[in-house]
């Protein structure tokens, strides 16, 4: 699947983001290695450490079914009402979440880019020297 369609779908979920505090959609698309393709939306809470993010969401929604290996995810945000005009990256807690998953030089991450296009990148160059299931004793 191209990283224009994975965004797609990611602008496809920011519709279903439920943020009325923030007032700031994230749709996300992530891609498993088998191909298919869970989408999250960003879900606020009055209490706000209860939040869930977009990536985390589509993350946590593919683990459920069974995923475990991931090659890319497409993030999409943008206040309520507007389209995208920025890249909006995966905040601290969702880069280390997806790293549990992925190999981080080869996870491609897709980002809206400014004049509508789309910027390409990795989550290794987004969570440099990250720490991952290797770093643990056996």
């Amino acid at each position: 699947m191209s990283g224009e369609e994975l965004l797609r779908r990611a602008h496809a979920a920011r519709g279903n983001a439920y943020a009325p505090y923030s007032r700031f959609a994230v749709g996300a698309a992530l891609l498993c290695e088998d191909g298919r393709v869970f989408l999250g939306c960003n879900v606020e809470n009055a209490a706000y450490p209860v939040t869930c993010c977009a990536e985390r969401a589509a993350l946590f929604a593919a683990v459920s079914a069974g995923a475990r290996r991931f090659r890319a995810i497409a993030v999409s945000g943008a206040p309520l009402g507007q389209e995208p005009g920025a890249p909006c990256p995966p905040c601290g807690v969702c880069r280390q979440a997806l790293r549990e998953f992925c190999a981080p030089k080869e996870m491609r991450v897709y980002l809206d880019a400014p004049g509508g296009g789309m910027a390409e990148t990795t989550l290794q160059a987004l969570l440099p020297e990250s720490f991952g299931p290797e770093n643990l004793a056996p």
